[in-house]
């Protein structure tokens, strides 16, 4: 097999051919959770650590996006509780590995019972975000995940319960990355070219539009995010954020 950019190109849009053609389902599925909880005043909340955190970005606070939405990042434990800051600066992976900070980022943020998670995990099996899930469950909140399964399934748990991410959702989005996420061979039989921040933004993307569809079709308007470099954005997206102050952090 030839490598490049030409080749990248191909195989990524043929995943983006097979997620649309494999998750819609879910992807409605998961737009009528978060209508419902929109409905009910409630905020979506938004996780992912390492490279899953540009997909929890997509989510929450961007120009196209929905208002009601808040990030939960690892250094929430740092920004909002009392952790020092050099419980972020540890060996690679360390505090994404670690089941206990789940709960202190739970408790550190703004969260009422009517709020729906999206959690973002492409292997769906390390300790925070497992354990997270799991409190979120504990909690009565439903539950999205967006994974890969077949990464997922491939793995074993760093989890002390053995359980995944796709294990404790209520619903699950698969971004179809392969194991090990890249998708272009080398010759010393490793891969590269990532995938499964594309195929995620994907997913989080057609989610937002069916739950824009979906309130539009209740009668209500979508409470959307203008960019902020276009004339009025400000003033429009203030207008927006008062309606849900002290639910929504719009930080670091």
């Amino acid at each position: 097999m030839e490598i490049g950019a030409s080749e990248y190109v191909h195989e990524i849009k043929a995943l983006v051919d097979e997620v649309s053609r494999t998750q819609t389902a879910a992807v409605g599925d998961a737009a009528a959770l978060i209508v419902k909880s929109l409905h009910g005043g409630g905020v979506i909340q938004a996780f992912g650590s390492g490279h899953s955190e540009a997909i929890a970005m997509e989510i929450a606070g961007r120009a196209g996006g929905l208002v009601p939405s808040n990030r939960l990042a690892l250094r929430d434990v740092v920004l909002y509780g009392d952790a020092p800051v050099g419980i972020l600066l540890g060996a690679a992976g360390e505090l994404e590995r670690d089941p206990s900070v789940a709960r202190r980022i739970y408790d550190l943020a703004p969260v009422e019972p009517r709020d729906v998670f999206v959690l973002i995990s492409s292997s769906g099996v390390n300790g925070s975000v497992v354990e997270l899930a799991s409190v979120v469950k504990e909690h009565g909140h439903d539950l999205i995940a967006l994974t890969s399964v077949q990464h997922s399934t491939a793995m074993t748990s760093r989890h002390p319960s053995g359980r995944k991410l796709l294990d404790l959702a209520d619903v699950v989005l698969d971004n179809r990355a392969p194991y090990g996420d890249a998708v272009l061979p080398l010759q010393d039989g490793g891969t590269f070219g990532a995938v499964s921040t594309i195929t995620s933004a994907l997913l989080a993307q057609m989610v937002v539009a069916e739950v824009v569809r979906g309130l539009t079709e209740a009668g209500l308007t979508p409470p959307i995010y203008r960019s902020a470099n276009v004339t009025g954005g400000d003033e429009h997206n203030r207008a927006l954020e008062n309606r849900y102050a002290g639910r929504i952090r719009r930080g670091a």
